[in-house]
């Protein structure tokens, strides 16, 4: 195998992983984010993470899609990678929350 093709492999699966380790951090976050905003405990409301999560929740719900879901495995593609976008925004959008929280980005995902 080309040396330069394995690496361009290992840097594409390395760019996925850290999208993935982010979709999982808006994932754990948002939660206790939302809690933290509805009790008052956190100012100022990060409305662009909810915002992205709407949106994301909406793309999913919607029978409106990119490629149509009839389409068997195409059709649920552009559903992972549009709500996988949108949820590395919400992750991105949680910045000030976590450095408030105190969670730790490193063991996570470099931004």
């Amino acid at each position: 195998m080309n040396p330069w093709r394995l690496f361009t492999q290992l840097s594409r699966l390395r760019q996925r992983g850290g999208a993935l380790a982010r979709i999982g951090r808006a994932f754990r976050v948002f939660g206790p984010m939302s809690v933290d905003v509805l009790r008052g405990r956190y100012r100022p409301i990060p409305w662009a993470a909810f915002g992205w999560m709407a949106v994301a929740l909406i793309y999913l719900v919607s029978p409106l899609d990119l490629i149509p879901d009839f389409l068997m495995v195409i059709g649920l593609v552009d559903d992972v990678f549009i709500v996988g976008w949108l949820l590395t925004r919400v992750d991105r959008a949680l910045g000030d929350y976590r450095r408030w929280k105190g969670i730790d980005d490193d063991d996570a995902v470099a931004e």
